[in-house]
């Protein structure tokens, strides 16, 4: 079995498990063209089902799409998550303009000063 998004103007609107056999017979009655994706691909690499370790197997699309993601003919990306965030075409991932901190804290991106910002692990009540 294989995944498939359908595609319309760009932009993800349905994924299905099917057998690439299927659309040999399938009437879609809807506007769009079908995709195949790979439900073990992020980022350009395919990923072991069993490990979750990079196996070398061919990636499909860059990412597992959903729906609302987007799709230019090479590769799926997720929706844009902040105006300041850019697309890295080498793995269809969005990028901040600053790296997030990498000293095991949580942080959340905070747009309007475009900056990562510590989140507390306290809850209030």
């Amino acid at each position: 079995m294989s995944h498939f998004a359908k595609v319309l103007n760009g932009k993800v609107t349905q994924v299905i498990v099917a057998d690439s056999e299927f659309f040999q017979t399938f009437v879609d009655s809807s506007p769009g063209e079908w995709v195949q994706c790979s439900y073990n691909t992020r980022g350009g690499i395919h990923y072991s089902p069993t490990t979750g370790q990079p196996d070398g197997n061919q990636q499909i699309g860059f990412n597992y799409p959903g729906v609302g993601y987007s799709w230019d003919g090479t590769g799926f990306a997720a929706p844009q998550p902040f105006p300041s965030w850019m697309l890295n075409k080498s793995t269809y991932q969005w990028e901040p303009p600053v790296a997030m901190p990498s000293d095991g804290k949580p942080y959340a991106w905070f747009e309007p000063n475009q900056e990562w910002i510590e989140v507390s692990s306290s809850t209030s009540p």
